[in-house]
This record gives C-alpha cells, structure tokens and sequence, in this order.
C-alpha cells in the first residue's frame, strides 16, 4: 500500500513530459539524424564563426600566390587569382545556406497556406490543387533559368540603392527558388488536414461556434506541423542544390559574390591545374544537403506516431 503513491509519483513526471523532450529523446535514438545534425551544426558554425578566426579577405586578389597548394596560410590553396579559397568557400557558405533557409521559409508558407485552405475549405479545393498541379507540371530549372536571365540585371541596378549591390539578385534567386518549390508541402498539408478537419475536437469547436479563422489557427495548424518539420528540412537541401545548380550554369551569382555553386563553376576550368577549387565547394554542398536530408528522417521517424507511443 506504501508503494502506490510513490509509483503515482515516479510516473507523473513521465506522464508531464512535454512533447519536445518525447520529441528529442526519440530523435536521438536516429543515429543518421543525430550524425546529420552534428554536421549541419558544425557547418554553421564554420561558416558563420570561421571568418572571425580566418581572417583574410576573400575578394583580395595576391597574384604572386596564385594556383597554391594547401598551406598553414591557405588551407585550402588558392585560385588563379591568388583568392584564399577557404576564406571564399566561408563566404560563399553564408550566401548558399541563407538561399535555402530564406527560400524554404517562402516555400513553407505558400504551400502551408494552399495546403491548409484547401484541405479544409472544400468549395476551393479544386482550383488551388489544380494550380498545384500546373506548378508541378512546368519544367523548373528551364523556368528558373528564363526567369533569371530576363531579370536578373533589371532587379540589380533597381534595387542596388536600397539592399546593395547584390540585394536585387539574392532577392530575385530567393523568389524564383521559394514560389516555385512549395507545390510538395501544399499536397502534403491538404491530406493531413483533410483527416484532422473530421476529428472529434474539431467538430466540437465548430459547434462551438469558434470562428473557422480560429480553428484553423488552434487546432489545424499544431496537428499538421509536423510535416511542416519535415518539409523544412527537405526544403532548405532542395533549395542549396537549385541555387547550385543555377550558379554552375553561370546564372545565379556573379563571379564577385561567391557561392558553393559559383565556386563549383569557376572552378571546373582548373580541373587540372587546381583540382581542390571544385572538391572543396562540392563537398560542402553534398555534405549540407545529406546532413539536412538525415535531419529530415530524423525528424520523420521521431514524430511517428508509433514511436510516440513507445
């Protein structure tokens, strides 16, 4: 008899524990996720801290230094210009993972947006799923490329003045990238608010007389979050690789405004000479892409119901 109160006691904690320790504590039983997240982390902080310890310009041109091998001075060697290829491949780490964070924040919200209105408002789910399907019809990368090559210079000298030099064109990539990959996360969230709108606490708060605003917000919204989760993470690795896959073609970024995908193109023509200039880029961006895609299993796997329940 003594014993009960103190076994209602051990187990109330568990029965408390909030959902984002149930969520991490089943996240770190993924040994792919927590691999991937380690490497992402450390990543980002290479990126962001690095230039604070490696302090050389990367737009400081050495010509004497020129095609060098790796070196205490240059880690990675340099290019034909004398560039610190390491402090290049710091920089244009900022610009690629600010591409694909800012461009999968865009994705995100417009395929939340189309996915939840049509999901739950079913007089307008026709129309925005076939919108939908006319956006997953079109070819992306040739469209992307047209989009870029007619305005790409226009949106660089209009907005040079008010975001700098390179405002107009990280604008512009980051537009085309984020309104032309949220089509996924739209269907993804319509099938998961179709099987929620039904539920017993739904019905309850619209007999409530709850506004639909409101239900949406509270109830609709937490249940389908978790695909949101996982479509972030598969988001930020789509858009690094378009923006990639645009520089290499010689359309995103300009040669002074480095990226992991301009650093990869530039790079190509010294294969020989300096084969490092297209390791380096490459294997960061296959690095980024396969930590971020690990994180997304990670994510997946720990937000499975089954596995919650455990």
């Amino acid at each position: 008899m003594t014993d009960a109160p103190t076994l209602a006691a051990a187990a109330a904690p568990a029965r408390s524990q909030s959902f984002g320790a149930q969520l991490w504590g089943q996240f770190r039983r993924h040994t792919g996720g927590l691999v991937g997240l380690v490497v992402f982390v450390f990543i980002v902080l290479a990126v962001y801290i690095g230039p604070l310890i490696h302090t050389v310009d990367p737009n400081k041109l050495n010509i004497r230094d020129k095609n060098q091998g790796p070196s205490w001075v240059h880690p990675f060697g340099t290019d034909n210009l004398g560039h610190d290829f390491f402090a290049q491949v710091l920089a244009g780490g900022k610009v690629s993972l600010a591409v694909g964070m800012t461009a999968m924040l865009l994705s995100l919200f417009v395929g939340t947006l189309f996915g939840v209105l049509a999901g739950y408002f079913k007089r307008i789910d026709g129309p925005l799923m076939r919108i939908t399907d006319l956006f997953l019809a079109l070819p992306i990368l040739p469209l992307l490329m047209v989009i870029t090559m007619l305005f790409r210079d226009p949106l660089r000298a209009a907005l040079g003045t008010v975001f700098g030099p390179q405002g107009g064109i990280f604008i512009l990539i980051v537009f085309v990238i984020g309104i032309t990959s949220w089509m996924h996360t739209a269907r993804i969230v319509r099938s998961d608010v179709l099987s929620v709108k039904n539920q017993e606490f739904v019905l309850a708060a619209k007999s409530s007389g709850m506004r639909e605003y409101r239900v949406i917000l509270k109830h609709i919204l937490p249940n389908v979050l978790s695909s949101v989760m996982v479509s972030a993470t598969l988001g930020i690795a789509s858009a690094i690789i378009t923006e990639s896959a645009l520089s290499f073609l010689g359309l995103g970024f300009p040669s002074d405004f480095p990226t992991w995908g301009r650093l990869l193109y530039d790079g190509v023509n010294f294969l020989q000479i300096t084969p490092a200039r297209a390791i380096w880029p490459g294997l960061a961006i296959s690095l980024t892409v396969l930590s971020v895609n690990y994180i997304g299993d990670g994510i997946r796997d720990a937000l499975d119901p089954r596995s919650m329940k455990r």
